[in-house]
């Protein structure tokens, strides 16, 4: 262990350091180690809505006076389990993988990573079930072993509480290869054996131990997106904020004016003229700022050329290619590769489905832009975080009038995206925010230089330079990673429904 990390201060916090010849194991508490909520509420509220959508959440609200009442450490959590997991499908639940993990960063405390970071070998203990933690701690922390309950099930589905087990016993597990199991009172005495399910016996031996506990949180500093062990890049889920008790209350008293304002929104957008509802749209609480060059006639098609302007815009939600549209006030054309029935129908701009078939999907953009200006968006999915996801380079071969536009899109309550959900309701979830506001930055036209017809580029050359020029311009960071990349971490698959391509 690196001798200049200082020892981590917490309410029940257990550090034991175990000797396994040149290594040290640091076997910890992670609710009491890390995270900052004293409650465990939030965590369980996503779950219930995530998983379990907004009745069961509401339930879940509504017994928060008895957990209270009787506590969250054993029974009160308990009954949360109860509430959140029964008659969920376990082969569904993703919860744990996709949506914990960016709450868990956002409520860990810098001071407590740090310290657990000298660690090169590390064992965590929670209350959590182990179906909401393992894949974070695993991932993010690179957690070797999870000392945590399993939650039994009954034909595919959670029955809502833990599987009965010799709790005096640790069960067989393995752990980098090794399969043994462990007497909890003679190795594990410092740890609360109500938490510990699985270890790997290589890992708890009673020689050289450090016993270290404070009752005191000190320096519960936020974490920085720039420090976390590892960077959070997708995430799924719709709730964009952590739904602590007074935040649910205020989302459940939102909803049914919500509701109410998110039919009015989505009416206005596809009856009236774009001219006539933006302004109209603003009036109900969206917020669209943009910017564009001082030549605002290079964003427009030139009725000489014998193609129009080709806009390759990032994609932070569906609705990114009519709110350019909108601040160009002019209609527009866009292609998709998959977007649900409901969306393509109602849609005010003309919308085109790809075939992910290369030559064919080239002559249909091709057709496109000889009829007017055109809207791409080449990283094929949706990103919420600030990160550009690798450009196909099918655009730079069609056309030099290039326009890159830069998107931010930024939301209180509700994510307008998602992964493994229904992307019909996309525009809804957006609408249904109090105050969505879009950015859009109109870069310029791209200089003839970095095309392939009028500087000589390879289209992949064009495809990296417009997404550099893009993150430049939001602050974002360029990635390689792909839309394949992001279902396979949030979906488990690899993006492609068979249900009417309503998945995107």
């Amino acid at each position: 262990m690196n001798p200049n990390c200082s020892k981590m201060r917490t309410s029940s916090f257990v550090q034991k350091k175990e000797k396994l010849g040149n290594n040290e194991t640091l076997v910890f508490d992670f609710e009491g180690t890390l995270l900052r909520p004293n409650s465990l509420f939030p965590y369980f509220m996503l779950v219930a809505f995530e998983a379990g959508g907004i009745l069961r959440s509401v339930i879940l609200f509504l017994s928060y006076p008895l957990v209270w009442l009787v506590g969250e450490d054993q029974l009160g959590l308990n009954i949360m389990v109860f509430l959140c997991f029964f008659g969920i499908r376990k082969d569904t639940f993703r919860a744990g993988s996709a949506v914990l993990p960016k709450f868990f960063l956002e409520d860990i405390r810098g001071e407590g990573i740090e310290a657990l970071m000298c660690y090169e070998r590390k064992v965590a203990t929670t209350q959590f079930p182990r179906i909401m933690v393992e894949n974070f701690l695993k991932d993010y922390l690179g957690v070797e072993a999870v000392m945590a309950k399993e939650l039994k099930c009954f034909s595919g589905f959670f029955m809502g509480v833990y599987e009965n087990k010799n709790q005096n016993k640790v069960p067989s597990c393995e752990v980098n290869g090794g399969t043994t199991g462990k007497n909890i009172n003679n190795s594990v005495d410092t740890v609360d054996r109500n938490h510990v399910e699985f270890i790997d016996q290589r890992q708890l031996h009673q020689e050289s131990k450090e016993v270290c506990i404070t009752d005191e949180k000190r320096n519960c500093d936020i974490l920085s997106r720039e420090k976390y062990p590892k960077p959070l890049i997708f995430h799924d889920g719709r709730l964009a904020f952590r739904p602590t008790l007074a935040s649910s209350l205020v989302l459940f008293i939102w909803l049914p004016f919500g509701l109410f304002l998110c039919l009015l929104r989505f009416t206005i957008g596809i009856t009236l003229p774009l001219n006539v509802s933006a302004p109209i749209l603003a009036f109900t609480g969206t917020r669209t700022t943009f910017s564009r060059p001082q030549n605002t006639k290079s964003l427009i098609q030139n009725e000489e050329k014998e193609k129009g302007m080709l806009y390759v815009c990032n994609h932070k939600t569906l609705l990114d290619p009519l709110y350019v549209s909108i601040v160009l006030g002019k209609p527009l054309s866009t292609v998709t590769y998959s977007l649900s029935r409901l969306s393509e129908t109602v849609s005010p701009i003309k919308t085109i489905r790809l075939t992910r078939d290369r030559e064919k999907d080239r002559e249909k953009m091709d057709k496109l832009l000889s009829l007017g200006n055109l809207v791409v968006c080449p990283e094929g999915t949706t990103c919420r975080e600030p990160y550009l996801l690798r450009f196909s380079p099918l655009f730079a071969e069609i056309t030099a009038n290039i326009i890159p536009v830069a998107i931010d899109v930024k939301v209180s309550m509700f994510y307008g995206t998602t992964a493994s959900g229904y992307k019909c309701l996309d525009p809804f979830f957006h609408f249904l925010n109090p105050n969505p506001t879009y950015t859009i930055k109109f870069l310029g036209m791209l200089p003839q230089s970095e095309t392939c017809q009028g500087g000589g580029k390879s289209k992949i050359e064009v495809a990296n330079f417009v997404q550099k020029e893009i993150c430049k311009s939001l602050g974002f960071a360029c990635t390689n990673l792909t839309r394949k990349d992001k279902y396979l971490v949030l979906a488990g698959n690899e993006g492609i429904s068979p249900r009417n391509n309503c998945h995107h």
